[in-house]
């Protein structure tokens, strides 16, 4: 198994902490601190531990709010299943109506916000508690606490998890049309490092970070440009907050995948010292809604997750139809950003593609999975196997009936 770069630990000693995920405020940027603005193999590894243990403590923190929420609910987990008792086999045909009382707790916090600019959190609330979590290893975490009935996440975590023994599922999914020319990532570029296409990686330093979307993406990218883990080296750093620019700013590492806001951000503030960014040229817009199987088995809240999907897909096809709504709703006023970094937003990410057939995202998936078994020597499990297929048509259908 490859192993990236990863300093010691006892560098951090009298170092500050903080961490804030890659989906939070912009103008949180606690880790600003740690980078200086000259190189040195110091800074480097204070970067990487203080990130990483920040984001462990990030997870234990979201664990326990997600916890709390289901205490608030009056529900005490996998174990009431919904007061039946019963199990619904993975293979049985999904409840259509969700019994009263019936409680799940969900990390997804934009479309919280997109029920309520949309005015359908009503059609929700009675049976959804939202945690204000997300992302693959927190929304991992609170599954393994029993916290947590349903995340949104990246096309990664659904791997991990199930490597290491948690059993999951996929229950929606989105993906961007015309995905090429719309990628959540782009390669940002440290200012004075020559790196114009993917064949320049050789030899350059890459942030990389393992069990993440950006980590899988590096992968890709390097065997698209020919090259393997040896042509490079792989400098292993969170991908939360700004800790990706600022490595970058202070030439800690030469290359390293950007997303959202972050990519404009990044040229417009050290553009003029050289910075850039180059596109990737590969598929990176995988987006899913999944959870624990011992949810799934659980009659009540396997209607509920039914219900919420159907109500994700159309609050999906709503973001996309008010772009306007959701700039000021989420982007500005939620996210803190300012109207002209959502409107960019708006416009990187396209049109969303939720289909009713996810055949070819499973292809796209499988390979994804050979990739990343070969290089860390984790056995090769089928894609097919991470979703259930109970769900396949769910949101596609709720957007189909709501444009009626």
């Amino acid at each position: 198994m490859f192993k990236a770069h990863r300093p010691s630990s006892r560098l951090l000693r009298g170092t500050q902490h903080g961490a804030s995920p890659h989906w939070s405020r912009a103008h949180d940027a606690p880790h600003r601190h740690l980078v200086s603005s000259t190189p040195s193999h110091r800074t480097e590894h204070l970067l990487a531990t203080a990130g990483r243990r920040a984001a462990h403590l990030k997870f234990k923190y979201a664990v326990l709010a997600a916890a709390a929420l289901i205490v608030a609910a009056g529900c005490g987990g996998p174990a009431e299943a919904g007061n039946s008792g019963q199990k619904l086999a993975l293979d049985a045909p999904l409840p259509a109506s969700v019994p009263d009382g019936t409680k799940i707790v969900v990390g997804d916090p934009a479309t919280q916000v997109a029920f309520k600019l949309s005015g359908q959190l009503d059609k929700v609330e009675k049976y959804v508690k939202f945690a204000n979590l997300s992302g693959g290893p927190q929304t991992t975490e609170a599954f393994r606490a029993h916290a947590l009935d349903l995340g949104s996440v990246a096309e990664i975590p659904a791997i991990h998890a199930t490597w290491t023994g948690l059993k999951v599922k996929i229950v929606a999914s989105k993906f961007r049309q015309d995905a090429i020319n719309h990628p959540i990532y782009e390669l940002g570029i440290a200012p004075g490092v020559n790196v114009k296409t993917l064949a320049d990686l050789k030899g350059k330093t890459i942030a990389f970070s393992p069990g993440q979307a950006q980590g899988s993406l590096v992968l890709k990218v390097l065997k698209k440009a020919g090259l393997t883990k040896d042509d490079v080296k792989l400098i292993e750093l969170p991908s939360t907050g700004d800790v990706y620019t600022n490595a970058l700013a202070a030439k800690q590492v030469d290359v390293a995948p950007i997303g959202g806001v972050q990519i404009k951000r990044y040229t417009a503030k050290y553009g003029k010292d050289g910075a850039t960014t180059i596109p990737h040229g590969i598929r990176d817009d995988a987006g899913h809604l999944y959870g624990p199987v011992e949810s799934l088995e659980d009659p009540a809240k396997a209607a509920a997750i039914r219900a919420y999907v159907a109500a994700w897909g159309v609050a999906q096809e709503w973001i996309d139809k008010h772009p306007k709504e959701w700039i000021a709703g989420y982007y500005v006023k939620d996210q803190g950003l300012t109207e002209a970094d959502g409107q960019w937003l708006v416009d990187n990410a396209g049109h969303p593609d939720i289909t009713a057939d996810w055949s070819s995202a499973i292809t796209r998936n499988q390979e994804t999975i050979e990739l990343l078994a070969a290089e860390t020597k984790n056995p090769v499990i089928q894609a097919k196997d991470l979703y259930d297929l109970r769900f396949e048509a769910v949101a596609a259908d709720a957007i189909k009936a709501g444009a009626k």
